[in-house]
């Protein structure tokens, strides 16, 4: 008995045959495949009439979207073009099946630390690892600056199906929430994936904080092969929300285990000064020490996670010695050599709860005074740049003010934003230009005082309406002392 395919199914054929697939209407071949994709800005469906002018052979479009009178190419409806780009692009880039593990890694905070440790630990283990996040897309022999926490669907694919072709074993991706939403991972099946922490973030894009924290479990209750392999901080209350609904996950937290949950890998931090970290783990009857030399209570998180996804891809306790000396990812609590001696740290912390993070890492630690550069990013949650003062004045003794990117915002109004939230700072400055923040900030540095410059980390510009101008902050620190 023959099964007649249906018209979305007859598209797939097509492209197993080679058919170009685009979401932009000025990439189309001839003959090629449009998808309609609704956008957080335009609708694809707007550019339907461009698409058919272009040559398109095929448009995927809703069928509620509107399809004008004397159209050449065949309409294919489908109730979800978004998804059906990650369907079709799985089918183009061969991601539909693959011998490569996946891994994905969401949270406000953490998901760049965490997929370098990841990659260390494979890649340690004799794995070939590669990484999708913030800073970049890379594996051995290849590397792409990013322009995206997570590419867009079709880029997506199209790295991650080149990465499983160069044979990686295993690949680590950051998995932004705007990513999960507007489903640019649609079509990707992750064989794990851990949920670090949710704090305030993106509220000027999810609205509130239970729209933020159900956009984030979608990658653990829809898109997760594997529900043993969901990988969740029980020191998170988001965090052990979701593991009410996943009791097969693998909890990973700090002291005590809460009530209730089935299966946890537990650290003790026994030791924690400048020179890093000393933390026992427990897991099913099993001991083991863990050495690092990152710095703060929240790189121990971090260290957990990694090693709760190393035990969910089948490594045992006894591989994950391979901390001892590895530093972290670029700007993550990146200490900034000089020959002056200065004690100087840059960290991309631009949450509230980051940069209580990281000023009570430092905090923690034997110095005199703690100096925070910080600032907003423009176009982003207005909401949280007081929490954000609040955060810097709970530790700080001097909290300097100044910009971060302000985009297509006035940077002085950022900062009057913020100053809301600096009541309880000891001393407080404000320096809208970023380097002479900075500046100022090392110059009023004593003997054994530390400067944690915040916000940017790993970046090397910074952006002022449209234009992104060359800024680095470990730059800055080096030419100054120079």
């Amino acid at each position: 008995m023959s099964m007649t395919l249906s018209p979305f199914d007859d598209l797939i054929s097509h492209v197993r045959g080679g058919l170009q697939i685009t979401d932009h209407s000025g990439k189309i071949q001839p003959g090629g495949i449009f998808v309609a994709v609704p956008g957080p800005v335009r609708d694809g469906a707007d550019f339907i009439p461009q698409a058919d002018l272009a040559g398109a052979g095929f448009i995927v479009t809703r069928n509620d979207a509107p399809w004008p009178d004397g159209m050449h190419a065949q309409r294919i409806v489908h109730p979800d073009p978004a998804q059906a780009l990650g369907e079709l692009a799985a089918v183009a880039n061969g991601t539909d099946n693959m011998a490569m593990r996946v891994t994905g890694v969401t949270g406000t905070n953490g998901k760049t630390s965490i997929c370098y440790l990841l990659e260390h630990l494979f890649s340690s283990n004799t794995a070939k690892a590669g990484i999708l996040g913030t800073i970049d897309y890379r594996w051995p022999g290849f590397r792409l600056e990013a322009n995206l926490t997570t590419p867009g669907c079709l880029q997506l694919h199209e790295l991650l199906g080149n990465m499983n072709k160069a044979s990686v074993d295993v690949a680590f991706m950051e998995v932004s929430s705007h990513a999960i939403d507007q489903k640019r991972i649609a079509g990707i099946s992750y064989d794990a994936a851990v949920l670090t922490n949710i704090t305030q973030d993106h509220l000027d894009y999810h609205g509130d904080m239970e729209s933020y924290f159900q956009t984030k479990a979608k990658l653990f209750t829809e898109l997760l092969k594997f529900p043993q392999n969901a990988c969740i901080n029980y020191n998170d209350p988001f965090g052990q929300r979701l593991l009410t609904k996943l009791d097969q996950a693998l909890a990973y937290g700090l002291d005590d285990v809460p009530h209730g949950i089935r299966r946890a890998l537990r650290g003790r931090i026994i030791d924690i000064d400048d020179t890093g970290i000393t933390m026992v783990v427990d897991y099913e009857g099993k001991t083991w020490e863990i050495r690092s030399p990152m710095a703060g209570r929240h790189n121990a998180q971090n260290l957990l996670a990694a090693q709760a996804v190393g035990l969910s891809l089948g490594l045992s306790p006894n591989q994950m010695a391979v901390f001892n000396h590895f530093h972290g990812a670029p700007g993550r609590l990146e200490r900034i050599a000089n020959d002056k001696g200065k004690t100087v740290f840059v960290d991309y912390a631009h949450t509230p709860d980051a940069l209580v993070n990281v000023c009570r890492s430092l905090r923690e630690l034997p110095y005199d005074r703690l100096i925070v550069v910080f600032g907003c990013g423009g176009d982003r949650d207005k909401t949280k740049r007081p929490r954000m003062g609040e955060a810097v004045c709970q530790y700080a003794d001097v909290a300097v003010v100044t910009s971060d990117n302000p985009r297509h915002e006035d940077p002085q109004a950022i900062i009057d934003d913020i100053r809301p939230g600096l009541g309880g700072c000891t001393r407080v400055m404000e320096q809208v230009d970023r380097k002479k923040a900075i500046i100022t900030a090392l110059d009023m540095m004593h003997d054994n005082d530390v400067l944690l410059i915040a916000g940017k980390g790993h970046e090397t510009y910074q952006q002022i309406g449209d234009t992104k101008h060359h800024f680095n902050d470990a730059e800055i620190v080096w030419e100054h002392l120079a």
